[in-house]
């Protein structure tokens, strides 16, 4: 794809665009920790109960593979949303030596509180944004999201 040329955008200046999406990011995570420590969640344990939330009960290596961390750092994550009670084992019925990961309803409650908490979170610094901005912005997300093209 190539630019127009009075559009053409200098290194400094697509630094400094990498530079504000980056401070935007850190800001967004950082506001997620603050709404997830008044739970005692951990991160990697909000990401392992939204990740059996959209794709339903799993096997801890399955879960592991989809936190992208070690097998061993999985069920450590299991380890403690299993002691909080937001999180079930069970054996796997097609194989006796896995183990099922499932939501509790506790953990599906406490999920629900934390994308609010998370959601208002992220409100109040989108708030600052326009209905139009808004819409622009997330219309930019979206195509920055998608798979660059393939060559033919």
């Amino acid at each position: 794809m190539s630019r127009e040329p009075d559009r053409a955008v200098s290194p400094d200046r697509d630094a400094t665009l990498v530079e504000a999406f980056w401070a935007v990011e850190r800001r967004l995570r950082r506001a997620s920790r603050e709404s997830l420590a008044r739970w005692d969640v951990t991160p990697a344990q909000a990401r392992a109960l939204r990740t059996i939330s959209r794709h339903g009960t799993m096997r801890l290596s399955a879960l592991s593979d989809h936190l992208g961390i070690a097998a061993r750092s999985g069920t450590e994550v299991v380890d403690g949303l299993e002691a909080k009670g937001l999180l079930l084992r069970r054996a796997d019925p097609g194989d006796r030596r896995a183990t099922l990961a499932e939501l509790t309803d506790d953990g599906r409650r406490l999920l629900a509180a934390m994308r609010s908490a998370r959601g208002s979170a992220a409100e109040q610094l989108f708030d600052r944004l326009s209905d139009t901005d808004r819409a622009r912005l997330a219309r930019i997300l979206r195509k920055l999201n998608e798979p660059p093209a393939t060559a033919p």
